[in-house]
């Protein structure tokens, strides 16, 4: 499966539809409106410089607009009455963005022209998107039932819950999409019944080389009542990939009413990751971090040079210093800063910096205290391996160390590593093990409390850190 090549079919289908709607528009208001506002005089009717104008931005604001409200994530997992209702509320949000901002200001002959202009502006718009989207959705629902496009899909457990779990989904006239690929056992004690129908891919000790290896798209746990404790430990270690987890739900979730199902025809699982944040605030909050950081780039540009001079003329070495550090979902990724300790600061075992480090460069020390060395993180921010607000990233070698004694610590991996924390503005650069302990907490309330008025909170606190050069 191409998920970028199933997106851009999505977006040019929703490209031509804008584009299409708004042509209609444009010769409803020539053809009619305007001559109501003349008294009936023959208006000629031309496609204005303007008309071009808009035909290019009206188009890039829905596509930003549908990005922003989450449509195209999941872009394989769609159904069509779902997406019925999404398109005609975001059509309808968006027409009264466009209104205000467009149509407000034009020639009318009474106020009813500005409902008649709405209206048919919002069922062109509407009615082109969701034909266009049903053809493209009722396509791939077909290829899925076909068994055509699969997802990858790993079972843990292997007792008779399991194969029957397994044996349903398999026999389904109209699949899910789930292709299995292999099964897990909880422990090794456990009833191996499913190894008749699935190869054991490993022990759960090994499950994160397997999501990575067999390229895992949705994890099932199947498992029994009395498994449920291990479930939870397990759950630790997937719930920071990217992976959909799925649950079996018992008696007590049928009549607790904690079960939603939105197919008829698959099996009644329960999904268990969820999104920290809705597609909303986390689409805005991308948008945010790349406009932020392209800005960012260019107004400390003045700042870096003259920062850079004075490094490379103070100190041997080169300006910038790269390291390597666990990203999100745990991937290892390059981190950029302005270097502000001494070339070949470390020698073998990594070595965390402490208030009278005698590795830090005089104009590090400046550096740190006003997080100044953090600029070449816009970088890191605009390719989307970093975030302007998020936990810090920390090297493998440390997060093993902390993991010992905090083991919910790799729930931070569910985030995008920031510029900077809460933990950041309450303790700046951790000098041991236990001062990451100590600011794990406020990393942890972030995790639980994440949005974007808490986003901007820490920046304003960043900013005035910075200013006063308090940091450490």
């Amino acid at each position: 499966m191409n998920k970028k090549w199933q997106v851009i079919k999505y977006l040019s289908l929703d490209l031509l539809a804008a584009a299409l709607a708004w042509t209609i528009f444009y010769v409803y208001r020539k053809e009619v409106i305007e001559p109501q506002h003349f008294n009936g005089w023959n208006v000629p009717f031309e496609f204005t410089p303007k008309f071009y104008l808009a035909l290019v931005f009206i188009p890039l604001f829905w596509i930003m607009f549908y990005y922003i409200t989450g449509f195209y994530r999941n872009i394989f997992r769609r159904s069509r009455l779902l997406e019925l209702g999404q398109t005609f509320f975001t059509s309808l949000a968006g027409l009264v963005v466009i209104f205000f901002l467009f149509i407000l200001d034009d020639w009318i002959g009474s106020y009813k022209n500005y409902y008649q202009s709405a209206i048919v502006l919002f069922t062109a718009h509407f009615s082109l998107t969701y034909f266009f989207r049903l053809i493209l959705t009722t396509q791939t629902i077909h290829k899925i039932h076909k068994r055509k496009i699969g997802f990858n899909t790993l079972i843990v457990g292997s007792n008779e819950k399991a194969v029957k779990l397994y044996q349903e989904m398999t026999s389904q006239q109209r699949p899910a999409g789930n292709k299995f690929v292999g099964y897990v056992p909880i422990d090794e004690a456990s009833d191996s019944s499913l190894g008749n129908f699935l190869p054991q891919l490993g022990s759960v000790s090994d499950i994160l080389n397997i999501l990575d290896e067999q390229e895992i798209e949705e994890v099932i746990l199947a498992l029994e009542s009395n498994e449920h404790q291990k479930a939870s430990s397990l759950l630790t270690i997937i719930e920071n990939r990217q992976v959909t987890i799925w649950g079996i739900p018992d008696l007590y979730d049928f009549l607790s009413g904690s079960v939603k199902v939105n197919t008829i025809y698959g099996s009644p699982l329960i999904k268990i990751s969820n999104g920290l944040m809705s597609a909303w605030q986390e689409n805005t909050k991308r948008l945010l971090d790349v406009l932020f950081s392209i800005v960012a780039m260019i107004l400390f540009l003045p700042v870096f040079i003259v920062l850079a001079i004075i490094i490379k003329t103070t100190s041997h070495g080169p300006v910038f210093y790269w390291q390597e550090r666990v990203g999100r979902y745990g991937k290892l990724f390059r981190i950029v800063k302005l270097r502000s300790m001494v070339k070949d600061a470390e020698n073998g075992t990594p070595e965390l910096s402490s208030d009278n480090d005698g590795r830090v460069t005089k104009i590090g020390r400046f550096l740190r205290k006003t997080h100044l060395d953090e600029i070449p993180q816009f970088y890191n921010v605009l390719i989307g391996e970093m975030s302007l607000v998020g936990p810090r990233p920390e090297r493998q070698y440390f997060i093993e160390q902390i993991v010992k004694r905090a083991p919910h610590y790799t729930h931070l991996h569910k985030l995008r590593p920031g510029i900077t924390s809460w933990g950041q503005v309450k303790y700046g650069y951790a000098s041991n093990v236990d001062e990451m302990l100590e600011r794990l907490p406020y990393d942890m309330m972030y995790l639980k409390n994440i949005s974007l008025y808490i986003d901007f909170k820490i920046l304003i606190y960043t900013v005035m850190v910075s200013i006063k050069g308090n940091g450490k």
